[in-house]
């Protein structure tokens, strides 16, 4: 069998493969967001009330500071969206047990049911594109994302062993 020309290997660098997995990236957001849009609409919700839900799911009493980190929007933008999930009873807020001007964040039962519904509108998706890409792939796929995260914002807070809400409360394996 014939080697590879060396320059081969690296044509997944070339400019037209790099815009091709970005145009791939526009249409996965897409369709990931419009998988949750009938959801969302009945809720009176939007895209970042989602992601707060997602990550307060993923992390319970995790602080106000830590889903700003995690989100990297404004504090001004957190604070309506934090606003309109507490009254909607979806999200519950505490005092830090060693400081008092801490807020620790936590999904209600409602709460909880909701971003369990958000999440099987998008597992279907993910679920059948790792099942037909198999393990090897998926793995790869996760490592690729790392790496585009930005290196600025360090290490992902959330780790991929935390409980997703509906199995901590449950005590069953994900």
């Amino acid at each position: 069998m014939m080697d590879q020309h060396p320059g081969a290997r690296l044509l997944y660098l070339r400019e037209d493969e790099l815009r091709l997995g970005l145009d791939l990236m526009f249409y996965v957001q897409r369709d990931l967001a419009r998988d949750l849009q009938a959801v969302l609409t009945r809720e009176g919700l939007g895209h970042a009330h989602h992601r707060a839900l997602h990550f307060i799911g993923r992390q319970p009493d995790i602080a106000v500071g830590g889903l700003l980190a995690v989100l990297r929007i404004t504090k001004q933008s957190l604070s309506r969206v934090l606003s309109e999930l507490v009254e909607a009873g979806l999200v519950r807020q505490r005092t830090g047990p060693n400081d008092r001007r801490q807020r620790l964040l936590a999904l209600t039962d409602t709460g909880t049911a909701l971003e369990a519904e958000l999440f099987e509108c998008q597992r279907r998706r993910v679920q059948r594109a790792y099942s037909a890409a198999g393990p090897e792939a998926v793995t790869a796929f996760r490592e690729v994302l790392e790496r585009m995260a930005d290196p600025e914002a360090g290490p992902a807070p959330i780790s991929p062993a935390a409980p997703s809400p509906r199995n901590a409360t449950r005590g069953t394996p994900r």
